[in-house]
């Protein structure tokens, strides 16, 4: 087979091909060793993490919808300090990167889990802003610029690893959302996380999620992340990291034409636990196909 170079850098990071794993989809890795190679992947993306336990949202918080699936799992994980001591050492046997989501209802709470992970192995950092900001009635992080500037810029101030900003889509222009997070000091924006969404059961007449509404995702959102992806592409020159809705290589290489710099595969973990292995192959594949040397020809090729 041809040599391709599927090696990609973000703020520093070298990555040895483009393909992660969504926070949220793929626990710590500790569930999916024992099925895939964890090594053949370019970084692992942790569940979210907070500075103390948190217990999610009541049950029933998932549900499957046409073309994807509905959580409103709350972030439910158990603090910074059990994944510093039990996750961290497990995903370090590993040849991968290593990449924390972090969580918080407040600055603070954000910035007190990034400051227990400066001195831990972990080459970046991905900040959860759709999470509800208490202290402005609820409205998460992500709906507002001015709110994702000012809790970017404070998070690089304490970070000791390159800080991702994951963006929510549901907002009315992400352009606008990805240069704030680029104002703030962003080494590099992801998208999209997940759109609201609600589902009822017609026979019971009540909602199917304890919680009512949830975060869809799955393959009916992916024509909404190429097309953030590119709006976002156009108006910054951070890298991005683009999710949504990929299940295949074909559906990765749209987010890559699209301007994403790399891809992080989720919901299809819970179908197909050897999706973003097969994806891997895939985009490798597609590159000897077309005669395509190094993977940064694909990036943003689409004008």
């Amino acid at each position: 087979m041809s040599e391709v170079n599927m090696e990609v850098n973000i703020a520093g990071v070298s990555f040895q091909n483009p393909v992660m794993t969504a926070s949220g989809t793929f626990g710590s890795g500790a569930e999916y060793s024992a099925l895939i190679d964890l090594n053949r992947l370019g970084a692992v993306v942790t569940k979210g993490v907070s500075h103390r336990p948190w217990q999610g949202n009541p049950t029933p918080r998932v549900c499957e919808v046409t073309g994807g699936m509905l959580n409103a799992v709350g972030l439910q994980n158990p603090g910074v300090d059990v994944m510093i001591e039990r996750d961290l050492p497990f995903l370090r046997q590993f040849d991968t990167r290593v990449i924390v989501n972090v969580c918080g209802h407040t600055e603070a709470e954000y910035l007190a889990v990034v400051e227990k992970l400066a001195d831990q192995p972990v080459d970046m950092l991905e900040i959860n802003i759709s999470c509800p900001n208490v202290r402005e009635g609820g409205i998460a992080f992500g709906q507002s610029a001015s709110a994702v500037e000012q809790i970017t810029r404070a998070v690089k101030r304490k970070a000791a690893q390159p800080v991702i900003m994951k963006l929510s889509p549901n907002v009315t222009d992400i352009a606008e959302l990805a240069r704030a997070a680029e104002a703030g000091g962003a080494d590099a924006v992801s998208m999209i996380n997940t759109l609201t969404g609600m589902k009822i059961d017609v026979y019971r007449r009540c909602f199917v999620l304890a919680n009512q509404t949830g975060g869809m995702s799955g393959p009916a959102v992916r024509p909404i992340a190429v097309r953030m992806v590119y709006q976002a592409a156009q108006a910054v020159k951070i890298p991005i990291i683009g999710m949504g809705g990929i299940q295949t290589a074909e559906d990765a290489l749209e987010l890559i034409l699209a301007g994403a710099t790399a891809v992080a595969v989720g919901t299809a973990n819970f179908v197909n636990p050897a999706a973003t292995v097969e994806v891997v192959d895939g985009i490798r594949d597609y590159m000897v196909k077309y005669g395509i040397k190094d993977l940064k020809e694909l990036t943003g090729a689409v004008r």
